[in-house]
């Protein structure tokens, strides 16, 4: 059950390195215009909110690393950061009424806390 803990607390760190990737370097460029669905001009008129965003979502891939790191208070710390991802996917999934994203971000880190809680 620890293995299945860190598998999954790593995928979600992954994904959100993935996401401030995106965000902060690929937000303008054919593959981030591509899986966002924006203009080239609309994309630019927001790259700097993208990259703050991307920023953000490399905390909480920061956060998600140092809780799988930790030997001493690694539960209480992933118990927090994904339990922010989890707050992040459902508002983002309402928000944009784009239910993929409460599968791709939300799911994962809510499978990961579940795991989380039982092995704590």
């Amino acid at each position: 059950m620890k293995f299945l803990q860190i598998f999954l607390i790593t995928l979600v760190a992954f994904e959100h390195i993935y996401f401030m990737i995106l965000e902060m370097f690929l937000w303008t460029k054919p593959k981030g215009l591509m899986i966002f669905g924006n203009t080239k001009e609309a994309a630019e008129n927001s790259k700097v909110l993208a990259a703050n965003q991307g920023l953000y979502n490399g905390f909480l891939a920061a956060g998600l690393i140092w809780a799988i790191l930790d030997k001493n208070y690694g539960t209480q710390i992933a118990i927090f950061f994904l339990s922010c991802v989890v707050i992040a996917g459902i508002y983002g999934a309402y928000s944009t009424k784009k239910s993929k994203l409460f599968v791709v971000q939300a799911l994962p880190a809510i499978l990961a806390l579940i795991i989380t809680l039982l092995n704590s």
